[in-house]
């Protein structure tokens, strides 16, 4: 797109909280869509996000247009993001609380569908590898047309990390978290690189105890949202970023490397691995070498997950 050419697409944010009104924010800024749909079951609060946020689009002169829309409409944008989710409640199992969003999910996927054939749908809602593989189920799309955003904050978190030890960009360094989001992510240690050299040869002369450094990263990577969430409620910043940065991945079809959650046959629901996205979505899937440890770690974690969804079945 030149830079007097202004974008012609439809984004829809479906649920906006502080994370959709900060990925909506994102995306005004990098004036990625001609259109925003900003769609919430309530009403006043959705209007006040688009007075907000519009006048954001005014004040940079992005050329997004914000306006409110129904889930129907929001079914035939070219992307849609569900950020859609119910807050804790006090008191709540972690049990509870999943049940909760997956009724959300099911309710809003019913309210867009039939969606228009390609339209490529993100979920960001949380559990977002169980979300991910409900709307797959539900939207009637190709599975390559739907995907989560799965662990992508978390790669781009610990390569900032791990930058910071080494000395060195962010950019220079390869090394992606996958798996399922959460407790059970693997980080891809035996693969991880400093522009080509494995990352544990790099930082040896500037880090003492490198297998020190691995858990200690994890563990600050892991936890870091829960940190953040104790001390101001949410992160919709960060969430924010990536939900652009793979909006503007897919509408201007860059073929970008991105760990996203996604379906895997092989375990029958989705997790994160890294793919090649462009317009029509998923592109291309990359066969990731894991060692034996990280294989183990996300069999394991993908197993229990398909369980979760047997039962969600069964109780339906």
């Amino acid at each position: 797109m030149s830079g007097n050419e202004k974008p012609t697409s439809r984004i829809a944010i479906v649920g906006v909280g502080q994370v959709g009104a900060a990925a909506a924010y994102a995306l005004i800024l990098e004036s990625v869509a001609g259109e925003l749909l900003l769609v919430d079951i309530k009403a006043d609060w959705r209007d006040g996000q688009v007075r907000d946020l519009a006048d954001v689009a005014y004040g940079i002169g992005s050329g997004t247009r914000v306006r409110a829309a129904t889930h129907r409409e929001a079914g035939q944008c070219d992307i849609v993001v569900i950020t859609a989710g119910s807050k804790w409640s006090i008191g709540e199992t972690n049990v509870q609380h999943m049940h909760r969003n997956v009724s959300v999910m099911r309710s809003v996927m019913r309210d867009m569908t039939p969606f228009r054939s390609d339209a490529i749908v993100i979920v960001v809602s949380n559990p977002v590898d169980l979300l991910t593989s409900i709307a797959q189920e539900l939207s009637g799309l190709p599975r390559f047309q739907v995907f989560g955003s799965g662990t992508f904050l978390d790669s781009v978190r610990l390569r900032g990390l791990v930058a910071d030890k080494a000395g060195v960009s962010a950019d220079a360094i390869h090394l992606s978290v996958v798996g399922l989001h959460g407790d059970s992510q693997v980080v891809t240690w035996s693969t991880a690189t400093v522009n080509g050299v494995p990352l544990d040869r790099f930082v040896a002369p500037v880090v003492s105890g490198v297998e020190l450094m691995h858990a200690d990263l994890e563990d600050e990577c892991k936890f870091r949202s829960e940190h953040i969430i104790r001390a101001k409620g949410g992160t919709p910043f960060g969430i924010g970023s990536v939900v652009a940065s793979l909006c503007s991945t897919v509408l201007r079809d860059k073929g970008d490397v991105r760990p996203v959650s996604y379906y895997q046959p092989d375990y029958g629901c989705c997790f994160s691995l890294p793919v090649v996205l462009g317009r029509k979505g998923i592109m291309r899937t990359i066969a990731m070498p894991l060692d034996e440890r990280e294989k183990a770690t996300v069999s394991r974690s993908a197993q229990r997950l398909k369980e979760t969804i047997e039962r969600l079945h069964k109780s339906q």
